[in-house]
């Protein structure tokens, strides 16, 4: 998903914006985690990027999208724009945890 959100419409107040682009990234992360996954991939992890616009836009952890939308709200942004790529991941080994030889 690569997007740019406006937070601007003429009948919709700008919570009730939110509140539905929040779904819709929800909605799009649940779609993309139900895929099949490749052979050899444990799970999907996401690539984000968000910021007013798309060369402005940085790096983001997906877990943090909610709040960078709430912030574009409360910065009173016009819009924004915000990239979710899906890609499978292999988890890596925990080599701290073990029997403590």
């Amino acid at each position: 998903m690569k997007k740019t959100f406006r937070l601007t419409h003429a009948k919709l107040k700008v919570p009730r914006l939110v509140d539905a682009i929040k779904h819709e990234v929800k909605k799009y992360i649940k779609r993309e985690r139900k895929k099949e996954l490749p052979e050899g991939a444990d799970y999907w992890d996401f690539d984000c990027r968000f910021g007013a616009d798309e060369p402005s836009s940085e790096v983001v952890h997906v877990s943090t999208l909610n709040a960078h939308i709430s912030k574009a709200e409360l910065d009173q942004l016009d819009s924004f724009y915000l990239e979710i790529l899906a890609r499978p991941a292999q988890r890596k080994k925990n080599l701290n945890s073990g029997s403590g030889d």
